[in-house]
């Protein structure tokens, strides 16, 4: 690494990022502004253009916005060279079968209408070629994945399968100078003029003579991305006092104080983290802060756990880092404070577990999870600190190795070990989970079929039972529940809202109550320890927003924003 054009050195953001913040947290100068209006009905479909071999299947998505509208979509198929099976066919989930044989032109187009509004309508583009081809392009990975506005030309690592002499990358459509080095990597000459304008271009790759290309991964211009965020709570443990918030693209975090009347965050400065942090967490006792570093795997750099002490001023004093292998996407820290818990989600699908000195607050390795269960992308404690829980889930859509499961793990009051209890399903990419402040419910935020998972926890054996799923938004990416265990939050990645719920203090279910805006990318969710105040990290939008919670009905309401 050299300057900070390797400053923006980025890792392949997992769907999501979270932070699992103590008890309250799954994983995951501003000025006020009023409550942004209404959103008016829209539908959306994902993937938005895809390519399809013959006979294969393609599952879309349909999305109503604002949440609280009807959801029902119908679909419907059509292309200037088929009609009817000829462009294949599609079922009411959304489920696409391509035809037996390409139609001429070969594109088919797949169109969601809205049940509740027929004018309101969205289409994917659905390219059809023969299953004799090559095997479909996949861009799994890009380094570096952010460069600062007005940068300089630089070199574009893509990562990924089934490349070939010849492939092209793609920026926002437009092909690039490209190097073939192997089937898992090419290089792209990116100039500056791409570098000229803020926001998130897409890196697709196309392979020839086929005409077969990938999905897409973002390039974000500008911005540092804040990820995670998680509160500090003062010597009480009764009132938030300071904030932390994990900047992924420019490789630090951010600190905050907490006015403990109004819940506003003032912002008090930057200190280094390792290479794209990921989650942030803080110790009961608000005296030492974790932040898991994701690293890069096409630059040879490790992730693992920096670890910072927390002055009486609000500032960290860094403590080093434990370097750990590329992946490490989460961190959790135990209710005694006496252990930390870690997991990798890409390459070894490890779990790691640490001590904590009380002193230093400097972490020991005392056991590695090798081969844990595949895509293990979160890790959260139990309130009683007797069990851990992990999602599983892979870190992009329609790249293979997830189990879509939570795995349930024993605690060993003494040593901190873990010891393996069992798994039990989750919805599609489950990203994110929570206890309930009472340590009888968890709920897991699941990103690719956009729900919320609900199970009750044995207090013996910590193992989760499945009690039902409930609608979030469009890619929920991180759950939080409140300390008094009434309600629950879900921030929604790409409809940019935080779905709200209560809590049935007997069965743990959730009732939908409604949504609030949030910025762009709201990828992480923490809530005050005194439940007034909750804070919600953007990731496009480089911002923290900032929300009063309504004691009797959880409502949240924005009253301002504060940049990272």
């Amino acid at each position: 690494m050299t300057s900070k054009t390797q400053a923006m050195k980025k890792k392949l953001i997992a769907v999501l990022a979270s932070a699992p913040l103590m008890f309250l947290v799954g994983c995951a100068g501003g000025t006020s502004q009023p409550r942004l209006p209404s959103q008016a009905l829209t539908v959306s479909v994902a993937p938005s253009s895809v390519t399809v071999e013959t006979g294969g299947v393609q599952q879309f998505l349909a999305k109503v916005s604002p949440q609280s509208s009807n959801q029902a979509v119908t679909w419907s198929l059509s292309g200037t060279g088929c009609s009817g099976a000829s462009c294949g066919t599609i079922d009411e989930t959304g489920k696409y079968t391509a035809p037996a044989s390409v139609p001429n032109p070969s594109t088919v187009k797949a169109l969601a209408t809205s049940v509740a509004d027929s004018t309101k309508t969205a289409i994917a583009e659905v390219g059809i070629i023969t299953s004799t081809n090559s095997a479909l392009p996949r861009v799994t990975s890009l380094s570096p994945k952010a460069a600062a506005l007005g940068g300089a030309a630089f070199t574009l690592a893509v990562g990924g399968v089934n490349f070939v002499s010849g492939s092209v990358v793609r920026w926002n459509g437009s092909d690039r100078p490209t190097a073939f080095v192997n089937s898992t990597l090419v290089t792209a000459q990116i100039p500056a003029g791409d570098l000229a304008t803020s926001g998130v271009a897409s890196i697709t790759v196309f392979n020839p003579p086929a005409g077969s290309s990938s999905m897409y991964l973002g390039f974000t211009v500008g911005g540092v991305s804040p990820v995670s965020v998680a509160v500090a709570a003062d010597p009480s443990g009764h009132f938030g006092k300071f904030a932390y918030v994990a900047n992924d693209l420019s490789d630090n975090v951010s600190m905050y104080t907490i006015d403990a009347t109004t819940g506003l965050l003032t912002f008090e400065g930057e200190l280094d983290a390792g290479v794209y942090p990921s989650s942030v967490a803080v110790d009961p006792s608000g005296k030492f802060v974790y932040v898991a570093n994701y690293g890069d795997s096409l630059a040879g750099i490790s992730g693992g756990i920096s670890m910072y002490a927390i002055n009486p001023d609000k500032d960290l004093t860094s403590l080093g880092t434990i370097a750990e292998g590329v992946g490490t996407n989460s961190v959790a820290v135990h209710p005694s404070g006496k252990f930390a818990y870690a997991a990798m989600a890409r390459f070894n699908n490890a779990i790691w577990a640490y001590g904590i000195d009380p002193a230093s607050g400097a972490l020991t390795s005392i056991q590695t999870i090798a081969g844990a269960i595949e895509g293990t992308t979160c890790v959260a404690v139990h309130p009683s600190g007797k069990f851990a829980y992990t999602t599983n889930g892979a870190l992009l859509i329609g790249v293979p190795g997830s189990s879509n499961t939570v795995s349930t793990y024993a605690i060993d009051a003494t040593t901190g070990a873990l010891a393996f209890k069992g798994t039990i399903a989750a919805g599609i990419l489950p990203s994110s989970v929570a206890v309930d402040p009472s340590g009888k419910f968890a709920y897991v935020a699941n990103g690719d079929s956009d729900n919320v998972s609900m199970y009750t926890i044995d207090a013996t054996s910590g193992l989760l039972t499945f009690q039902g799923e409930i609608d979030a938004g469009w890619s929920p990416s991180s759950v939080a529940v409140d300390p008094s265990g009434k309600f629950a939050y879900v921030t929604n990645a790409k409809s940019n809202n935080v779905s709200m719920y209560t809590i049935d203090a007997t069965t743990g279910a959730l009732t939908f109550t409604g949504t609030e805006n949030a910025g762009r990318s709201p990828l992480s969710i923490a809530v005050d320890p005194s439940g007034k105040f909750a804070y919600v990290a953007n990731a496009d939008s480089n911002n923290v927003w900032m929300y009063t919670i309504d004691a009797s009905t959880g409502a949240l309401t924005l009253m301002g924003t504060v940049g990272t």
